[in-house]
């Protein structure tokens, strides 16, 4: 290996590092609520609809920030923006502890959901400028990164707030937000100025996109199915809570399920090859799904081992599949970043009323099981959608 071939190879796994060390930052703020939910309202006043638009709020300004990828990368910037949308998190996680009240909680939800929309909406485009034939790969350990710090979050959050209150639980994670900021400007310096410019053409393929049928169908199933992952995210740990587990032993049953997830993501990405029609393996996770939010229903505590495989593997397998089935419907690079940013745009939008659904019925008097039957109720419909997504001829444009 000559010496410029070392330093460039030095120099990529610098830049994986910091794409790694960003992506464990953009769910920790998420993830480290739920299993401290009970006593943050007992501390704030916080009412289980609030509760549920600490959930909701971030993922819906993530879906509008998606719809607006192509303005974001011409201003700020993918390196700047994404270095902005970690100090917004920073910030957000730290706000916490300095006014820790009802308001300032969903306040910062809203300025979180701004950071991590910053940085998801403009990674791709990065990852894909800088990394060349070894985007895929790179975006393989971004999205593991993404949900490794949902485990870390859940895990962690319990036993600090223990020791320290729940404040200080949820501003630590400004600690390695800010290290992620710092180690992204040093290791990813500026590119090429074209590099991470919309490609030319982008607005027609924009227009077509919003004018496909297929296309909405694909946000529909992306919104509904990510609805399943929000709605664990906000409320598994106090639904369990509900049932009289400790705080660290439902952020335990977060965190597993969310290493599940990664576990999940891993297999696709070495078994989708194999299916060329996609709707074997997205039926086979919807059933997962399923089985997953029956058991909820029926025996929560009897089956939760059961539980916890079936809802991990199946929602950590649906995200990426979803994906995939999005980008086996794109016939060009161009048509692909306008469909990606139409799906997770309205598809997180959508998802995002999930959590809300289930605070308002809570705050109604209603069990979280409930929300789990819902939910169950909308995997039948995806499993009626996901049939139509039968492979396309080659010449057929979404």
């Amino acid at each position: 290996m000559t010496v410029s071939n070392a330093r460039a190879s030095k120099a990529y796994w610098w830049m994986a590092a910091a794409i790694v060390v960003m992506a464990l930052n953009l769910r920790p703020i998420l993830a480290a609520t739920g299993p401290l939910l009970d006593i943050i309202q007992q501390a704030t006043g916080l009412s289980d609809s609030q509760a549920g638009l600490m959930t909701t709020l971030p993922i819906f300004v993530m879906g509008l920030c998606a719809l607006a990828a192509g303005p974001l990368q011409r201003w700020p910037g993918t390196r700047r923006g994404i270095a902005a949308g970690g100090l917004v998190i920073a910030l957000a996680c730290a706000l916490r502890m300095v006014w820790p009240s009802a308001g300032t909680l969903l306040l910062t939800a809203v300025a979180s959901g701004v950071g991590i929309a910053l940085v998801q909406a403009l990674m791709p485009a990065f990852i894909k400028a800088r990394a060349g034939a070894r985007a895929g790969s790179l975006m393989g350990l971004y999205s593991t990164g993404i949900m490794g710090g949902a485990a870390f979050a859940a895990a962690l959050s319990p036993a600090v707030a223990e020791h320290w209150g729940w404040a200080p639980a949820q501003a630590l994670w400004a600690l390695p937000a800010l290290l992620a900021v710092a180690l992204w400007l040093a290791c990813c310096g500026p590119g090429p100025a074209a590099a991470t410019q919309p490609a030319p053409g982008s607005g027609d393929a924009a227009m077509a996109v919003w004018r496909s049928r297929r296309a909405w169908l694909l946000m529909l199933f992306f919104g509904i199915g990510t609805g399943a992952y929000t709605l664990v995210l906000a409320w598994l740990a106090p639904y369990y809570l509900q049932l009289g587990w400790s705080a660290r032993a439902s952020g335990g049953l977060l965190a597993a399920i969310s290493v599940g997830e990664v576990i999940a993501g891993l297999l696709v990405s070495l078994l989708v090859h194999r299916f060329p029609d996609r709707r074997v393996l997205l039926l086979a996770v919807l059933g997962l799904v399923a089985l997953a939010l029956a058991g909820l229903l029926l025996a929560p505590q009897a089956l939760v081992l059961p539980i916890t495989v079936c809802l991990s593997l199946g929602i950590g397998a649906l995200f990426p599949l979803t994906l995939i089935v999005t980008l086996d419907h794109a016939r060009s690079a161009t048509h692909a970043g306008a469909l990606l940013g139409f799906v997770q745009g309205g598809g997180y939008m959508l998802s995002s009323l999930m959590p809300l659904v289930a605070g308002a019925l809570r705050s109604q008097g209603h069990s979280l099981a409930l929300a789990w039957a819902i939910m169950l109720a909308c995997c039948v419909v995806l499993a009626t959608m996901a049939w139509r997504f039968a492979p396309l001829p080659a010449t057929h444009q979404a």
